[in-house]
């Protein structure tokens, strides 16, 4: 389906500012929706000003829906042809009102209910204010299918329903000065307060007073002030939310949470703001307890993790220190060499765990310890040879699980190491890690691949060189690891230029593993 910004650029001459209010609009529509027991389509001016183009529909959660079909991206103009034999006659019919609408610049109401799709359907028209100008129309259409006499609740719905399409026919929501929302804002079904112009509550749904019950409250809500209320509430020497007051109070478009009694009640307040009168506001309530404990959990497990990972790193350095002491004691030349690679075995490891201790993720970013592995590498394998080697790395890993991240840092390793000590031959020269990552990698039909080259200015492979019958240990380390742990292809072919390049391909196609 394409994104409301594509379509409203593509079919209309809407300023981006205009764009940025119809985003904020459809961020929060679902409450209108909700409120309104009704199905919202927002139509957009076309830019040869002859019709309407749909760039949004919203479906509610307490009710039957309207339309079956998704109406995003049908155009009313003057032909038709994009609209389907199941929702033009409601749509076509309903053009007239939103018509209207944008003409008269007030919300307008089709007197009879339409028929047309089957069913009893009351179609209204809202239209979208911005600073003084109409910018769109908001299709607002009720399923009567279930029609019953309302209850309280309903009422209330209703008419909170009512008052916040009137603040967005006068250019008054959604609220520009809104605080920033929690990643789960309440919901209307979660419980909803309405207080009135003082900021007692008029009604109380009764997921809400559930809620305050859980809190301790044991007298009614209804005639209570609800910001006293709930600060009353709140845990005696607990750190208080400073817009806690604010928020109850309906005085702020915000959000607070209240903790009292080992529960968290998270509260959302919606001001209703009608001819710049603040008549009374919406407090959306939804008890939190269950997923804030969640969340202490994790962030207990992931504490707990990355403690693990630092004493891993320790006592990896402390296995890198004896093995150093080990090569000191020994004479003979092959078996000190042998524990100065080990001990760059190791140290690659413990880099990695070194990294995810100070991650809330098991995911690093990869360059660092690349850079990190290189320069290790290069440096202990230029120390025993006298001669300076120069390592660079050319383009980005991005982040990588620790699945990959572990193997991975070994592989290069064990190649810097080996292009020192053999494609240079122990002298001099220059060291190149180039890596690539991209999407639709060739061979592979997942999810990209990324291509790792490590290349050297020596003397190349020698003539009877044969990958799958070396005796090398590091080179049969590195194709155990990228062939058959990580799934990826390596070859070692000479460079057109003098010297050996590696070139690996690692299949990005397992989530577990890689990250975009």
């Amino acid at each position: 389906m394409p994104h409301l910004s594509d379509l409203i650029r593509r079919h209309t001459s809407l300023k981006q500012a205009d764009l940025e209010w119809i985003h904020s609009l459809v961020s929060d529509w679902q409450l209108l929706a909700d409120l309104s027991f009704a199905d919202l389509v927002l139509w957009v001016r076309l830019r040869e000003d002859d019709g309407w183009v749909a760039v949004a529909q919203m479906r509610p959660t307490t009710g039957p829906t309207a339309f079956q079909d998704d109406l995003v991206e049908t155009l009313l103009n003057d032909d038709m042809t994009d609209l389907t034999s199941r929702t033009a006659p409601r749509v076509v019919g309903r053009r007239a009102l939103i018509d209207r609408a944008w003409r008269e610049g007030r919300i307008c109401r089709d007197g009879d209910p339409d028929w047309s799709g089957g069913v009893p359907v009351r179609e209204e028209t809202i239209p979208v204010r911005r600073e003084g100008n109409l910018i769109a129309v908001i299709q607002r259409s009720t399923n009567l299918s279930s029609a019953r006499t309302p209850s309280r609740l309903e009422l209330t719905y209703l008419q909170s329903a009512g008052d916040l399409a009137q603040m967005i026919a006068e250019g008054v929501f959604p609220f520009i000065d809104q605080g920033p929302l929690m990643v789960r804002s309440p919901r209307v079904g979660d419980g909803l307060l309405r207080l009135d112009q003082n900021g007692e509550v008029v009604y109380a749904s009764p997921n809400a007073l559930s809620a305050y019950r859980r809190l301790g409250l044991a007298a009614d809500l209804v005639g209570a002030r609800l910001d006293r209320i709930t600060l009353e509430l709140a845990a005696p020497g607990e750190a208080r939310d400073e817009n806690l007051t604010y928020t109850a109070g309906g005085r702020a478009p915000q959000e607070a949470e209240v903790d009292a009694r080992g529960v968290t009640v998270q509260l959302r307040a919606i001001p209703l703001i009608i001819d710049e009168v603040r008549i009374g506001a919406l407090v959306m309530v939804r008890d939190v307890t269950d997923l804030r404990r969640r969340e202490r959990e994790l962030m207990t497990k992931d504490a707990t993790i990355r403690e693990i990972h630092h004493r891993v790193k320790n006592n990896l350095q402390t296995v890198a220190a004896l093995l150093r002491l080990q090569a000191r004691r020994l004479d003979v030349p092959e078996a000190r060499a042998a524990l100065d690679e080990a001990v760059g075995r190791v140290g690659s490891i413990a880099i990695v765990h070194e990294m995810l201790s100070h991650t809330p993720d098991e995911v690093v970013d990869f360059d660092d310890i690349a850079d990190r592995v290189i320069q290790m590498a290069a440096e202990v394998s230029s120390t025993s040879s006298g001669n300076t080697v120069v390592p660079r790395r050319v383009g980005g890993f991005g982040l990588l699980n620790a699945l990959v991240a572990t193997p991975l840092s070994m592989v290069l390793a064990e190649l810097v190491q080996n292009a020192v000590e053999h494609g240079l031959g122990q002298g001099p020269g220059s060291i190149e890690v180039r890596v690539r990552r991209f999407e639709g990698g060739a061979g592979y039909t997942g999810a990209g691949s990324l291509e790792l080259a490590v290349s050297d200015d020596g003397g190349g492979l020698p003539e009877d060189f044969d990958l799958e019958g070396t005796t090398s240990l590091g080179l049969q380390i590195v194709r155990t690891l990228i062939v058959g742990e990580l799934g990826g292809t390596l070859a070692i072919k000479p460079k057109e230029s003098g010297g050996t390049e590696v070139a690996i391909t690692l299949p990005l196609d397992r989530e577990e593993a890689f990250l975009p």
